[in-house]
Formats: structure tokens, sequence, C-alpha cells
């Protein structure tokens, strides 16, 4: 399985979420975080790795012909049983790389279908343009995480349509506190299939950061949990109601005529994009 994590606005923990999520798998996986940030990778700066190898090792070698399974070669232990390709922490270098790790006939897709593989793939902030976006075609799954307060929501809306007829199964993911999971469902249309938690001392933990003898858990891990399961499962649960609902069908108060297969209501012209109707940012 490949699944892509990516936002569209500021930093909303795509990172810490990719490899709480990787982490958390419940799966016997083989399980592989790859930074395909443009903007550069964070891992090996904050759990002190080498940079090779990585995604420029990859992109190397990739220039040949190079079989699926030969992806872990450019792999490095990372927490527990995971491990990471790390990318550049330039973006020169990883804008760079990724022109040749995310093209038609990487070895890294064929990775993506090996039996008992999960490759989580940290696409970093999905600008228009991004030398990341093949992956999001190619993924089995997007994540799409974003903060809840007005301008993160904002360009959410103007963005929806665009990646979720790109991606095969987009799923949205919110993070931190800002409007209700509620509201946004509400005028998004869109069913959310989690809320991560602001959680420090988790996130620290998960980057490499964390207080020597303090085990965090908390709500970031199970949030990890639910999503995994959920993946696994076939469902998407919507916090607003507790139900599970399979990508794509009804959301509560939206017409079905405004659902889009890929689960993302088509709004209508006349209604704004901008997040106007949501009037006040309020605790999750």
């Amino acid at each position: 399985m490949l699944i892509a994590l990516t936002s569209v606005k500021g930093s909303p923990g795509v990172t810490t979420f990719t490899v709480a999520l990787a982490a958390n798998w419940p799966a016997a996986a083989r399980r592989v975080v790859v930074e395909c940030d443009p903007a550069g990778g964070d891992l090996a700066q904050r759990f002190v790795l080498p940079p090779s190898p990585g995604l420029l090792s990859l992109a190397a070698a990739a220039r040949g012909q190079l079989e699926p399974e030969a992806v872990w070669n450019h792999t490095q232990p990372l927490v527990g049983e995971v491990r990471v390709m790390p990318g550049p922490s330039g973006s020169h270098q990883a804008r760079a790389a990724l022109s040749g790790v995310t093209a038609s006939g990487s070895p890294l897709y064929g990775a993506g279908q090996l039996p008992g593989v999960a490759l989580f793939v940290d696409c970093g902030r999905m600008d228009p343009g991004s030398p990341a976006e093949p992956v999001i075609r190619k993924a089995d799954v997007l994540l799409l995480v974003s903060g809840t307060h007005s301008d993160e929501l904002a360009h959410l809306a103007v963005r929806l349509h665009e990646l979720g007829r790109a991606a095969a199964r987009p799923c949205l993911v919110l993070a931190g506190q800002g409007h209700s999971t509620a509201e946004v469902e509400r005028e998004l249309g869109i069913p959310v299939m989690a809320r991560i938690p602001h959680n420090p001392g988790a996130a620290a933990a998960l980057t490499g950061h964390a207080v020597a003898g303090r085990r965090e858990k908390g709500g970031l891990v199970r949030a990890a949990g639910a999503v995994a399961r959920s993946l696994l499962g076939g469902t998407v649960p919507t916090q607003a109601t507790g139900v599970p609902a399979a990508l794509g069908t009804q959301v509560s108060g939206v017409p079905p005529q405004q659902i889009r297969t890929s689960g993302v209501r088509v709004v209508p012209p006349e209604l704004p994009h901008n997040g106007a109707v949501l009037r006040k940012d309020v605790s999750s």
C-alpha cells in the first residue's frame, strides 16, 4: 500500500503524523517513511541520521533499471520496526531528486504494490506544480492534513476539487484547535477521517526530541492508530457522528447529488470558496 500525506497551507504536522501513522500501523507489514517534501526533509536532522542512503541515493540508482525490492537498500532504521528514506534538507536537492524518484515507472511505486509493504510518503505542502504531485496520482490513499482556522480552511476549500480528482481515495484529517469538526464537515461537504489533537509531548517523541525516560502516548498516537485501522478496514469514521462511512457516501446535511465519488462536495458556483461562512474559531 502507498499512502501519501500532504497539506495545502502552513505546517499542520504532516511529517509528525506520517511517522506516527507508520509507527502505529497495526498490520504486520514492512513499513517505510519516504520524505518527498519539495521544501527538504527534516527526519535526518531530527533523528541524527546520515543523509545517505535515502532519497538522493535512490534517485541516482533509479536512472538505471531498478527492481522494487531494491528500494530497501536506500532506507535506514527510524522508530521500532519502521524504516525511513530521508530526503535531503535543501529544497534544490530535494526537487532534483523528486524529478527522478516520482517519475512514471519509479521503483517506489512498484514497492508500494508488493505484498506486506506499507509506504508512508510525506509530500510536504502540495503547492501547484509540486514535483511530489505524481505520488498523489499513484497513491492508494491520500491523507490531506489541514489546520482548522479560517485562513487554513480557505486554502483547503480552493484545492479540494483538484486534489479530490487527482487522488484515488482522498481522506481529510484535521489538526489542532480551531473550527469544530462538525463545522468543517458541514461547510466543505467532506467527511473528516480523524482529528489530531495538539500533543507536544507525543510529537516530540515522534520527531527525535523526546525527553529522556519519558514515554508519551496520548491523543496523537490514538488518532494515528484509529486512522490506520480505518484504512485497513476500508472505512472512514466521521467524528461528528462516530459512525463509520465509506468514503464518497452521503454526508449528513449535504444533498447526495452534491457528493462526488471522491467524497468531495461540488460547491455551487454562487457559494464563496473563501471560508467566510465560518464565522468564528472554536475549540475542537
